[in-house]
């Protein structure tokens, strides 16, 4: 997996799943639990399934 993800999108999804995460906890819904799990992976990885279908990228890095 090559990273597609840029610093920003990196951040807002940790500040995302860290809310799906509390929702989770609060709401004792396993639905939300996995999908903070994805976004903690996505986030950790700098790599979006999303961004891998459209053809996106934003990640800083130089093309070679």
């Amino acid at each position: 997996m090559k990273s597609n993800m840029g610093t920003t999108d990196r951040i807002i999804r940790l500040i995302l799943a860290v809310l799906l995460l509390i929702y989770a906890y609060n709401q004792t819904s396993w639905l939300a639990f996995v999908c903070s799990l994805f976004t903690f992976y996505e986030a950790g990885a700098s790599w979006c399934v999303l961004y891998q279908l459209m053809g996106k990228n934003t990640c800083p890095l130089q093309k070679k």
